[in-house]
């Protein structure tokens, strides 16, 4: 097959998921990031921890959407987000004169060593670039931005995932741990 031959693809599109399916989704979207935005903006307002980060919801979507996908287990998500955070971290400290590398290298660095943890989970690679291009209350953080907001709010997620997926009989969460 020729290179331009290979961008048409290779076959159709996935069926419809039931609607409801799509409802528990919703629901669980809802509740996912209600959790993380309760506590960022209620009741740890005044304070100076961040929560809330712009990938989890990224995350939402595959833990409460896609809860059969292997990016979206237990492993993938808190491991993806945590290692891609503390890479995000140590690319914006050494490259921070040159932005535009440190944004390609934590990212592109975030992905293989994903794949070499297998903890691949794409809302990840937007928690590195969050580190570098993120404003000065996430540089602020330095190397606490790996554990707060991104590990506490990865198991935020997961733990409402667990909760709530689980309960209509035809959805289970996780499929795997390790």
């Amino acid at each position: 097959m020729s290179y331009f031959g290979k961008m048409r693809g290779a076959g159709k599109s996935p069926p419809r998921v039931h609607f409801s399916e799509i409802l528990w989704s919703w629901i669980g979207g809802f509740l996912g990031i209600s959790a993380v935005a309760f506590l960022n903006y209620e009741l740890l307002k005044g304070s100076d921890v961040l929560l809330m980060i712009a990938p989890f919801g990224a995350s939402a979507v595959l833990i409460y959407g896609a809860t059969k996908s292997p990016l979206a287990q237990p492993r993938n998500v808190l491991g993806g987000h945590v290692l891609s955070g503390f890479i995000g971290v140590v690319g914006y400290k050494l490259f921070c004169g040159h932005l535009w590398l440190a944004c390609s290298l934590t990212v592109a660095t975030a992905i293989a060593l994903m794949h070499l943890t297998r903890t691949l989970h794409p809302p990840a690679g937007a928690t590195a670039l969050m580190a570098v291009i993120g404003d000065r209350d996430i540089h602020a953080l330095g190397f606490l931005y790996p554990i707060t907001p991104v590990a506490l709010g990865a198991v935020m997620l997961l733990l409402v995932g667990l909760l709530f997926n689980n309960i209509p009989k035809n959805r289970r969460y996780p499929e795997f741990w390790l």
